[in-house]
């Protein structure tokens, strides 16, 4: 099975760039960041040059010796045994974070030998900077890669179905020959998330045990890295917080509260593991925005925020919610009380838009589930895991504060009334295309 990412085009643009620097792709572990890179290398150079810093530690002694960029492609020639040349060769460093001054020689490689093509995967590349681990400032590229998003899983789950989402250029309601199998595939889903050896594992295999051992697997995975690389008197800060994270976003109010990891405990005693959470990707942190004005990030209240998961499918195995559900209507869309639904629209976001979301609170009248910025304007956004679509809180927020433009995602049909984008679950990869046809 060929699953296309959505990032092959960022990171074809970053080969072709006047400019290129050292790239490095960031992610949570098992996003798929090392097989895209071999991908892309394969369709797009002549020849890869595939490192593991985490495999192969002897590699260290190489960066520990010199900084020199010529001398150290000649010992990785060495251990490659071929040629790496400038353009032709892709250089792949895995688990960068493993070797610190492999990173600090990516400076020198794009000043001073920037013909060498170098993209980089790290794991822990976060855990590894909060650390103090010196960083070339201004001398590398960036890109992020997620779990697949909804759409990069319906181009593998169903290739017409995705061609008429991706045909969508006016706001007319989605015909139920669309609509319905759309939501079905949605509930699948839910079932796999985006991590790609789940959705091999629903798609391909066609086995739901599978799919839950994957996931399982991939859950345990991250549990090690509690124990391998955080500190022994952190280690069950974060796993009390880990296994938290169902019943804190279970609760009608979803913001974290300390005293739901455990009883009795303090933010100050905890909040060092929730940051290496967060460093890990392994947890996405929400501000409560205490005023809805640009920018965004100027009026965070940092004791007032919601914690959720990179992927909905991890959410599901670790909240222990069985696959059967997707059998029992809309339940998978309103269960935790539509946490599963704000955590997908969540990761949908984090696709499309620059930064984080916030969300916004009005005492105990309303709450917003999400705000963006998007050229230049705050954009509000309710979350309905339902059909049942009122928006008392989303329309309280209208009257405070006028916003040109509002979405509200549901399992209601696409339409735009009043600078009201109503957008079916089902779409909202689609959010900022229809916040261009809505502005246009």
């Amino acid at each position: 099975m060929k699953i296309q990412r959505y990032a092959l085009r960022l990171l074809a643009k970053w080969k072709n760039s006047s400019d290129r620097k050292p790239v490095i792709l960031q992610g949570a572990r098992q996003v798929g960041k090392t097989w895209l890179l071999k991908h892309f290398g394969d369709r797009e150079f002549k020849n890869v040059a595939y490192f593991n810093f985490e495999r192969q530690t002897e590699l260290k002694q190489f960066f520990e010796r010199t900084k020199d960029p010529e001398q150290i492609i000649e010992n990785l020639t060495l251990v490659h045994g071929s040629a790496i040349l400038p353009q032709t060769t892709l250089i792949i460093f895995d688990e960068i974070q493993e070797c610190n001054e492999a990173l600090n020689s990516l400076k020198y490689f794009c000043e001073d030998a920037p013909g060498y093509a170098i993209a980089c995967a790290g794991s822990l590349l976060g855990v590894a900077m909060s650390r103090g681990a010196s960083f070339p400032v201004g001398k590398v590229d960036f890109i992020t890669l997620y779990p697949l998003s909804f759409a990069e899983f319906l181009a593998v789950a169903d290739q017409d179905l995705f061609r008429y989402t991706e045909s969508i250029d006016k706001f007319k309601p989605v015909p139920d020959i669309f609509f319905n199998p759309l939501r079905d595939k949605l509930k699948m889903f839910y079932i796999s998330g985006g991590m790609p050896e789940a959705v091999v594992a629903l798609l391909d295999k066609k086995d739901m045990q599978i799919t839950q051992d994957v996931l399982q697997n991939i859950l345990n995975s991250y549990s090690l890295d509690f124990s391998k690389h955080v500190d022994i008197k952190d280690i069950p800060k974060i796993q009390y917080i880990w296994a938290s994270l169902p019943s804190q976003l279970a609760r009608e109010n979803k913001k974290f509260l300390y005293r739901t990891v455990r009883t009795g405990a303090r933010a100050r005693e905890y909040e060092d593991a929730l940051q290496w959470l967060v460093n890990a990707g392994l947890v996405y942190r929400i501000f409560s925005s205490s005023k809805p004005s640009l920018p965004l990030s100027s009026y965070d209240d940092l004791s007032a925020f919601k914690v959720y998961m990179p992927d909905v499918g991890l959410l599901r195995r670790l909240s222990l919610l069985d696959p059967i559900a997707i059998s029992e209507g809309n339940r998978l869309f309103t269960e935790f009380r539509g946490a599963m639904t704000e955590n997908l629209i969540l990761e949908s976001l984090m696709h499309q838009f620059e930064g984080l979301p916030r969300y916004w609170r009005s005492g105990n009248i309303a709450e917003v589930d999400f705000l963006v910025q998007y050229k230049n304007r705050v954009i509000p956004m309710e979350v309905k895991s339902d059909e049942n679509a009122r928006s008392k809180s989303l329309a309280f927020y209208r009257k405070a504060y006028n916003p040109e433009l509002a979405i509200r995602y549901s399992l209601k049909n696409l339409s735009f009334e009043d600078g009201l984008i109503s957008i079916p679950l089902f779409l909202a990869d689609y959010t900022t295309r229809f916040l261009d046809m809505a502005g246009s």
